[in-house]
């Protein structure tokens, strides 16, 4: 009974995977196309992630049914996960995307699985193995492949900035969406930390600390126009309410590091949905060097093992 209802958890967390790399696969798409109008990476990502606090203010509220006890029991979990998660991680990418192609922004952040090994071995002495270390060196190799060091044509080191910022905040997200928060429903998570990261990022503008800048130009989309709201609406409900809620559902059903292999297809939908909607396509070294990078972390994760995940500890 135990193993088919951990089979049944594992196929469900698996669905949940795939569901959350496909939406947020298309985030780098929608993002760019309002970039490229006049619309700043702060002002995408505020209306991204507002869109989805509104979407998901109704399921959060079911989903507690009433115990407001477990959200105020984990409320500095909810302010950390919007705060860095999402407002941070999804600033960085709008930022590295306005200068790079999409596929090479998601390439360089996902070298996140790699920060949570590390993270993993300082906070709870999580020593990595043998090939875990020969994965981490061939991701490191896949990586300044991507980063095209050596042809003379790098990428904008700018770009490169900003992608590699957004992976730490990337493996903030798997770490902190495996947290064992119990009594706190993922939807909560998901839908408490659109609100925080909402409140945050209009803060920042409020403060000119972000710019913001708004456009009402349609925004292009697989070589059509598209009005803007309906950029933005896909932006937040997809690729916001959608991919966090479902990424949530899989961390705490697969463990933060099993979660983050499996989140490595969003670079493949979102080469896809680049190619197809954008026509971008990276040069051929760094397709070579994504495909080094990817196994290299494959490596990584095979060399930890799934069952040896460990949740952090309570944030409050």
């Amino acid at each position: 009974m135990r193993r088919a209802v951990v089979r049944q958890a594992g196929a469900g967390g698996l669905g949940f995977a795939l569901l959350s790399a496909s939406s947020f696969g298309l985030s780098g798409v929608l993002g760019k196309g309002l970039l490229e109008t006049g619309w700043t990476a702060g002002s995408a990502v505020l209306a991204r992630v507002t869109v989805a606090a509104v979407v998901l203010l109704v399921p959060t509220v079911i989903s507690l049914r009433g115990s407001w006890t477990a959200l105020r029991r984990h409320t500095w979990l909810v302010i950390a996960f919007g705060l860095v998660p999402v407002a941070g991680t999804q600033f960085c990418f709008f930022q590295a995307v306005a200068r790079l192609p999409v596929g090479i922004a998601l390439l360089l952040e996902y070298t996140a699985p790699l920060v949570i090994i590390g993270w993993l071995w300082v906070r709870h002495g999580h020593r990595p193995s043998r090939l875990t270390v020969i994965g981490a060196v061939v991701a490191l190799a896949g990586l300044l492949l991507v980063l095209d060091v050596f042809t003379g044509r790098p990428v904008d080191p700018v770009g490169a900035m900003w992608a590699l910022v957004g992976m730490i905040g990337a493996a903030t997200y798997f770490v902190l969406g495996a947290h064992d928060a119990q009594g706190l429903p993922p939807i909560a998570l998901a839908g408490g930390g659109m609100v925080v990261g909402a409140i945050g990022l209009a803060l920042g503008g409020v403060l000119r600390v972000i710019p913001m800048a708004f456009a009402s130009a349609p925004a292009a989309l697989g070589g059509r126009a598209v009005p803007w709201w309906v950029d933005v609406l896909a932006l937040g409900v997809l690729t916001a309410a959608v991919a966090y809620a479902s990424g949530i559902a899989a961390s705490r059903r697969l463990g933060s590091r099993l979660a983050s292999f499996v989140a490595l297809t969003e670079v493949l939908f979102a080469l896809l949905f680049a190619w197809s909607l954008l026509g971008e396509l990276p040069r051929l070294v760094q397709l070579f060097g994504g495909l080094v990078l990817l196994g290299g972390v494959a490596l990584v994760k095979l060399g930890e093992g799934a069952d040896a995940d460990v949740s952090p500890e309570p944030l409050a």
